[in-house]
C-alpha cells in the first residue's frame, strides 16, 4: 500500500494578494520552491490537474 507523504501547506500568491491552503507531497514542496507557486499553478491548470476560478 502506498502513503504519499502529505502537508497541509498556505501558500502566498502575490499576484492576486491572497492566501490559498493546498495539501501537497513533499515532492511537490520541492517543484514549489524550485519554480515557484505561481508557475506550478499555471502548469497544473495547463494540464488540468487542478481547476483555478
Amino acid at each position: 500500500m502506498f502513503y504519499p507523504n502529505l502537508h497541509k501547506k498556505s501558500f502566498f500568491i502575490p499576484e492576486e494578494d491572497a492566501w490559498i491552503t493546498l495539501k501537497v507531497s513533499s515532492k511537490a514542496l520541492r517543484t514549489i520552491n524550485k519554480k515557484g507557486i505561481t508557475a506550478v499553478l499555471k502548469e497544473a491548470q495547463k494540464k488540468g490537474d487542478i481547476i483555478i476560478k
